[in-house]
């Protein structure tokens, strides 16, 4: 007590105001930190209600009955030559910016779309809508100059590019790829769609491969900065986000793509 009663009580009343705001500034950084976590945590999911997430969870626990699996088991060889097949095959897919307007069937672009729906996702909740674009009307809507912000559309001067994207309106379908950040249960409550943009990702993935071995191609181009615009124009509700934009078709007539080359093996894959 003595110790106390000497220095400290002294000390204190001498820097009280110092001692309460370092106390003020530990405290908000220990809050922000806190809400920091949390918001990682659900950086990919959109928080419900423990009501929703309980009903949610009951109607999957009556739903998911197993069923038999099996896959045709190849030979090594036989394994070999089809993955070195396959391999070779996408690696002559190429990022195309000049497309042919020779039209597309219809039955191809809903063929890749089913491919991409087999993707897998977050607690089966297949978190995504592909909105496909073949009328001329609205595609040229889609590259409109009002759907840009002012200041985006300044920004792109300063990197020698601009907003205008014939591709938009040049290749013979778009499809939009929009992540559903919730889905609605059959009552109106919303319904979590666990990391809706990973699952959405992965299903845009398979989407290229699909496009790909299709003998099309296609560009994976952002919204643009007008994703809620192009929300508006295709009419899809508030619970989707506009994740890619691609434009698919043949490639025109003298296309060039950037003379790239990709990692080799030894510097994309580690072994353990």
């Amino acid at each position: 007590m003595g110790l106390v009663t000497r220095y400290l009580l002294p000390f204190a009343e001498d820097h009280l105001l110092q001692i309460l705001l370092a106390c003020l500034v530990v405290a908000g950084i220990h809050r922000l930190l806190r809400r920091m976590r949390t918001t990682v945590r659900r950086a990919d999911m959109d928080p419900l209600p423990a009501s929703a997430r309980d009903a949610e969870s009951k109607a999957e626990k009556g739903s998911r009955n197993h069923i038999p699996y099996s896959r045709p088991r190849f030979s090594a060889e036989e394994s070999i030559k089809r993955s070195k097949e396959f391999y070779e095959m996408m690696n002559s897919r190429r990022s195309v910016r000049f497309f042919s307007s020779d039209p597309v069937p219809r039955e191809v672009i809903e063929n890749v779309v089913r491919t991409a729906g087999t993707s897998p996702s977050g607690a089966h909740t297949e978190p995504w809508t592909f909105a496909v674009v073949g009328d001329p009307e609205v595609k040229q809507r889609s590259r409109g100059r009002k759907l840009f912000r002012d200041q985006w559309v300044q920004d792109l001067k300063a990197l020698r590019t601009s907003w205008v994207k014939e591709y938009l309106t040049e290749a013979p379908w778009l499809i939009l790829v929009f992540k559903q950040t919730y889905g609605m249960l059959p009552d109106g409550r919303k319904r979590n769609h666990y990391y809706h943009e990973i699952s959405t990702a992965l299903a845009g993935g398979i989407l290229l491969s699909a496009i790909h071995n299709a003998g099309l191609v296609t560009l994976t181009s952002t919204p643009l900065n007008c994703g809620p615009a192009l929300r508006s124009l295709l009419d899809r509700p508030p619970n989707e986000k506009l994740l890619l934009l691609l434009p698919v078709g043949f490639p025109s007539d003298g296309a060039t793509v950037p003379d790239l080359r990709r990692k080799p093996l030894e510097e994309i894959m580690v072994v353990v």
